[in-house]
């Protein structure tokens, strides 16, 4: 593993689960290269922590309460020496690892990662270089392929998800019509979906749809 200065990678675990990072903290202290400086359960705890602590790499949940990992991110750009990110989850549908590798995470590994992999990735990512698993990549892959979705056209979408028609949509939404069905052909063709059920299948499954864990 890279050595920065002779010292140990200072690694900061953050995840609102006091046996993730307990069992986390246990098995990286047994790392000679790797020095766990701390976990925090949220991240706002997290924020604070890395200004005081400096820590040269973060372990990093995406779902907490609160602030989540992706807000965490986001701050990180505003820090002048900010960590590197690894992003530790449970979640690997397409939306939430494009929304972590554009918020700036500099590796993507899931909870069920083997020891020897997390390692791996800690050095790598502290070396300077990215890693995201080859299936992980795949779906990252897939997702950046399709463009984003405008503020409307995801309400639009949940919309389509309750089942509503195009004037059901337009009355709630207050539009015509006409303006409803150009958004629905604009989904169909960012999602590379033929028709509407097909558009909210596609949605739920990667994530782009809110509340679909």
């Amino acid at each position: 593993m890279p050595k920065q200065s002779s010292n140990r990678v200072k690694i900061l675990i953050v995840d609102d689960h006091p046996v993730v990072c307990s069992g986390l903290t246990s098995m990286l202290s047994a790392q000679q290269a790797i020095e766990v400086i701390g976990s925090a359960a949220s991240g706002e705890e997290a924020l604070v922590i890395i200004e005081r602590e400096c820590p040269d790499l973060i372990l990093l949940d995406l779902r907490m309460p609160g602030m989540d990992g992706i807000a965490v991110l986001n701050s990180l750009k505003l820090m002048e020496k900010a960590p590197r990110v690894v992003v530790l989850t449970s979640f690997e549908k397409e939306e939430d690892i494009y929304r972590a590798i554009r918020a700036g995470a500099r590796g993507y590994l899931m909870k069920d990662t083997t020891e020897s992999e997390m390692v791996a990735a800690i050095s790598i990512v502290f070396g300077g270089k990215r890693y995201i698993p080859r299936h992980i990549a795949a779906r990252l892959a897939d997702r950046m392929m399709r463009s984003d979705l405008t503020a409307r056209e995801l309400q639009i979408l949940e919309q389509l998800a309750q089942g509503s028609t195009n004037k059901q949509i337009a009355s709630t939404l207050e539009i015509s019509d006409n303006t409803v069905r150009h958004h629905v052909n604009s989904i169909m063709e960012k999602l590379q979906v033929s028709d509407r059920t097909e558009a909210v299948a596609t949605a739920m499954r990667s994530g782009v749809l809110p509340g679909t864990d």
